[in-house]
């Protein structure tokens, strides 16, 4: 199912909830191995919630268990999320990638990573895009009431 991207940041409840329920691979962009950073804690809790967490880091074997990729082109098969832990401006290079590889759900920016070039990149490509907030915290608000 299509559904048109929200205007200026505004993403309905109902739309963030059908995106968290139908995503199972999660690829994480700058999946730390440090547990005191936010990508870690957010990508332990998202193992916990029951996704496959696939880590983008550019060192490192295995985050949390799972099989570190350097970049998204080293992933095989769909990802239903792309969520970037990186400064506002990656997001451009990253949404030219998301398009390009095909086969990715959602562009999804952390708290503080927003950047509408990257949205105009993606508008036309069936890409979904959420910025400036954090998965884990939309997860908990939507689905722990």
């Amino acid at each position: 199912m299509e559904c048109p991207l929200p205007s200026r940041g505004i993403y309905p409840d109902s739309w963030l909830k059908e995106i968290l329920l139908c995503a199972k691979r999660i690829a994480i962009i700058g999946l730390s191995p440090d547990e005191d950073k936010d990508s870690h804690k957010v990508a332990r809790y998202l193992l916990e919630q029951g996704y496959e967490v696939i880590p983008i880091y550019p060192k490192e074997e295995t985050i949390l268990g799972q099989k570190v990729y350097r970049n998204l082109d080293e992933v095989h098969g769909f990802v239903d999320i792309v969520d970037v832990f990186r400064k506002s401006q990656a997001l451009t290079p990253i949404a030219i990638e998301v398009r390009e590889r095909g086969g990715i759900g959602v562009l999804w920016g952390q708290l503080g990573v927003q950047n509408q070039e990257a949205e105009q990149i993606l508008e036309h490509s069936g890409v979904r895009v959420v910025q400036n907030l954090c998965i884990k915290l939309e997860h908990q608000r939507l689905f722990s009431k």
